[in-house]
């Protein structure tokens, strides 16, 4: 069998990455993953509206022809201490328009300013907000990626364990779900991801949980109770440091009865939609997240 060749797109992207690592200032993170995202253009056609979800700020996104009974509630990564509207509002647009509906992302408090749980006391606000607004938790979509992945899935558990009707679905992007960063591949894949880092992801899981154990479930939810969570769909890439805690989480998740799809993307680094206006691969997984989201919240 011929060697496939390797994607052309991801090599340049990894490339730029690679030429400009991660500052060691809080500040300057947060701003270069602002930038990471923000640099692309937004489309002509969406509309952006600035409000506040349970108190928590956030905004609408909305493409033409988008149904306005449903909506997908998105959580930006960034490990919990970095990450905006700003930074993923392109991603987020994106997958609003292929999934046919609003969307409202959350700008949710960081860390180290506000450790866990804030992060996930704000998206269980975020949702409380839908509800009270008159969305049918049927009609709800919920995702996240990286941190916010892990924190999509910890807030399906909290809302089950508080009573509260689940969204339809759910969307996990490379999900950051064991914060001791414990599976082999963050070892084995640490050359091809520039993106994220054992090191890094030790340091900042210190700053977000503050006084709590790293194997808190629903800061770490590879250790959470997954029962009777709504179906789900994990995209991680072939390439990443977290692909092996993400292949066992869906593999936890699937032998909890949950209704999961793992799709594991060749090549692909961390988070890799956020490139999606320059990345096919990109752009044909947001394509698949919004078709999955269609097909759930028809059901």
């Amino acid at each position: 069998m011929p060697k496939r060749q390797p994607d052309a797109e991801i090599e340049a992207i990894r490339a730029v990455l690679t030429a400009r690592p991660r500052p060691p200032e809080l500040a300057e993170r947060r701003r270069r993953l602002d930038a990471l995202g923000g640099s692309y253009a937004l489309p002509g056609d969406v509309r952006v509206e600035p409000t506040s979800a349970g108190g928590v700020p956030a905004e609408w996104t909305e493409a033409p022809g988008a149904d306005a009974s449903r909506v997908l509630l998105y959580l930006h990564g960034g490990g919990y201490v970095a990450g905006s509207l700003t930074s993923h509002r392109p991603m987020v647009a994106e997958a609003g328009r292929q999934a046919g509906m609003r969307t409202l992302a959350l700008d949710y408090r960081l860390a180290p300013e506000h450790p866990f749980p804030a992060a996930l006391e704000d998206a269980i606000a975020g949702y409380r907000h839908l509800l009270e607004q008159g969305f049918a938790p049927e009609r709800i979509a919920i995702g996240g990626d990286s941190a916010g992945g892990g924190l999509t899935a910890a807030t399906l558990v909290a809302l089950r364990d508080q009573g509260l009707p689940l969204p339809g679905c759910a969307w996990l992007i490379s999900p950051w779900v064991d914060l001791e960063s414990t599976y082999p591949s963050m070892a084995s894949k640490a050359e091809a991801d520039p993106m994220v880092q054992k090191p890094y992801l030790l340091e900042i899981a210190a700053m977000y949980l503050g006084q709590a154990p790293a194997r808190t479930p629903l800061a770490s939810p590879i250790h959470a109770d997954l029962h009777g969570l709504p179906p789900m769909l994990v995209q991680v890439g072939s390439a990443e440091t977290l692909l092996d805690e993400d292949v066992a989480f869906a593999g936890r998740a699937g032998a909890a009865e949950v209704a999961v799809t793992l799709e594991v993307w060749p090549d692909m680094i961390h988070v890799w939609h956020l490139f999606h206006p320059q990345l096919a691969a990109g752009r044909r997984a947001i394509a698949a997240a919004g078709q999955f989201i269609r097909t759930q919240l028809a059901a």
